[in-house]
């Protein structure tokens, strides 16, 4: 088995809230994050779900150290990057690179790309000499599909998928070996998107990457991911494998995420169980105590009111094997399908061959 090459443990990201202009005073907090434990094997792709507002940005910058978490341990091979500073958050934020949400707003728009993409040789020259960088920014357009001759041309002359990919060169220049990808594709259009998730694909297969890959559409996360992890107020409730969460969710909440994907199939969506939420989502000003998402369970009990669950295999399923025994974070964890099966395709007859 791949080692951990990232470890998060008890990551914490509070902001305060504050009352008054000349003598502010703390009044409670927003509990963005709140006690996350993850590890991201080397070569594997992490996939975090969940509703909008549940922490996953928040958590995306943390691991890239653009925001400094309140509590908690984020290791890369063994060193915990929380403590460090100068010289030695330098090297290591070199290996562990990030790619925006918004291919808009996240490039420069009075730089070139040349500019954009070589901009990350200036901080660490030791990568690539003055002399080489406006080759090694050619040699980057071109892995992410693009035409090296583009160098000299500004963000406002590309589409939308094209400013992506810029992002994507940008993320490659320092060869760095954890990709934290912030919802790349949310911004895109579905055709397009395809396009930048096979790319991330075979970046990940030719230069050996991690992916931490980010977004609130569930079948790109599917598509692209070894293992998922759902959020719901700043913690992850449940993590497994993509089969494990997909065919056998175990959680009342990844049922719910998952009964509400669309399914193509007009017969599998006639016959399928919707599982509707009641309520809104808490303020993470003021989480429930317990179990954060026992307002808007069905199955909630006095002791979700009193016990926090904690994120491991359930009792129910310790003694037995198989793929719904992963981890979630319920008292009351029951495997519940929502997903209708998808047949095999029946194959083409040949040309020789009549079609009964």
């Amino acid at each position: 088995m791949p080692e951990a090459i990232l470890e998060v443990r008890g990551l914490v990201k509070h902001y305060p809230l504050t009352r008054g202009i000349l003598f502010k005073k703390q009044i409670g907090s927003v509990k963005a994050v709140d006690g996350v434990d993850l590890d991201l094997l080397a070569g594997e792709t992490l996939g975090i779900v969940g509703e909008s507002g549940c922490g996953k940005s928040t958590l995306a910058k943390m691991l890239v150290h653009l925001e400094r978490p309140t509590a908690g341990a984020i290791r890369y091979k063994g060193e915990d990057v929380t403590k460090l500073s100068g010289r030695a958050l330098k090297a290591v934020r070199r290996n562990i690179q990030m790619v925006f949400q918004d291919p808009y707003t996240s490039l420069n728009p009075r730089m070139t790309v040349g500019d954009i993409i070589g901009e990350p040789y200036e901080i660490h020259p030791e990568v690539a000499p003055k002399g080489s960088r406006r080759q090694k920014v050619q040699e980057l357009l071109d892995v992410v599909g693009l035409d090296p001759e583009y160098v000299n041309r500004y963000p406002h002359q590309f589409s939308g998928g094209q400013r992506q990919r810029i992002g994507i060169a940008r993320g490659l220049a320092l060869q760095p070996e954890i990709i934290v990808a912030d919802e790349p594709v949310s911004a895109l259009d579905v055709s397009v998107q395809a396009q930048v998730v096979n790319l991330l694909e075979r970046l990940q297969s030719d230069f050996s990457l991690s992916y931490v890959f980010i977004a609130h559409d569930l079948s790109i996360v599917r598509h692209i991911s070894d293992r998922v992890g759902v959020m719901y107020l700043g913690r992850i409730v449940e993590l497994g494998e993509d089969a494990e969460i997909y065919d056998h969710p175990t959680h009342p909440y990844t049922q719910a995420l998952l009964s509400a994907v669309p399914v193509p199939d007009p017969e599998a969506r006639v016959h399928r169980e919707r599982v509707i939420l009641t309520g809104d989502v808490p303020s993470p000003a003021h989480i429930p105590s317990g179990c954060r998402f026992r307002t808007r369970c069905w199955k909630a009990q006095e002791r979700c009111a009193l016990e926090v669950p904690l994120l491991a295999v359930p009792a129910v399923f310790r003694l037995t094997e198989g793929p719904a025994r992963h981890d979630s974070a319920c008292h009351f964890a029951e495997e519940k399908h929502v997903v209708p099966h998808e047949e095999p395709p029946r194959p083409r007859p040949l040309e020789s061959e009549p079609e009964a």
